[in-house]
């Protein structure tokens, strides 16, 4: 379970503060998979960012009590200087998974060949991203945060890549973001809608689907 109690975000921006949440206090079940829509602009990848432990709230508590990932297929936690081979064992060491297992299953999935031994900093964003990709497959979380649906690769690294996502949606519960009914519809089973600083939950995935599209 993630609890979000009376918890405030927004920015300044040239025409004031934006509010992204306004005083949320709701409960998300780590045993589902849970689709966020909102409008381009609502906030949702900020959501995202907050539950992950990336950005913090202006105010209030977000508790998880379950493992959960960083946002599926983010670059951001590499260390430039380091190889991608010494990134993840850096990287395993802080979420106590087992090292040579996640550097094995990253190695064979990422496709980077000579590169897994060079400097993040020498290697394309193409690589970076399948790099991240796969490092976010390889930990077993229980609850995994996806911003979209990461497509990258060739064909044939898309089909392994899907494989992998549907292996993850089998064990494990997910909030998935974005802003396309249909791709909620094809991975989440129930739903929720950021609009104008609110967070609503909806049991039924189709009553969120309409309340999300009756937003005039």
């Amino acid at each position: 379970m993630i609890t979000l109690d009376g918890v405030s975000k927004s920015y300044r921006t040239a025409n004031g503060y934006r509010v992204i949440l306004d005083d949320v206090s709701i409960l998300l079940p780590t045993d589902r998979h849970i689709g966020v829509l909102g409008r381009n602009g609502a906030g949702k990848s900020t959501l995202l960012r907050m539950i992950s432990g990336e950005e913090e709230p202006d105010t209030g508590k977000i508790t998880r009590r379950a493992r959960v990932s960083w946002p599926l297929g983010f670059t951001g936690g590499f260390h430039p200087a380091l190889t991608a081979r010494e990134n993840l064992r850096f990287i395993s060491r802080i979420y106590n998974s087992d090292i040579e297992e996640v550097t094995a299953f990253v190695d064979d999935f990422a496709e980077l060949g000579d590169y897994f031994d060079m400097p993040i900093s020498t290697l394309s964003s193409g690589m970076r991203a399948r790099l991240a990709f796969g490092l976010s497959l390889a930990m077993r979380f229980d609850f995994y945060l996806i911003d979209e649906i990461v497509s990258v690769g060739d064909y044939w690294f898309r089909a392994k890549a899907q494989a992998e996502f549907d292996r993850i949606r089998n064990e494990s519960g997910m909030l998935l973001v974005s802003h396309s009914p249909a791709t909620i519809r094809k991975f989440c089973d129930t739903g929720l809608v950021l609009r104008n600083g609110r967070l609503v939950m909806f049991d039924a995935l189709e009553d969120a689907i309409d309340f999300y599209l009756d937003d005039d």
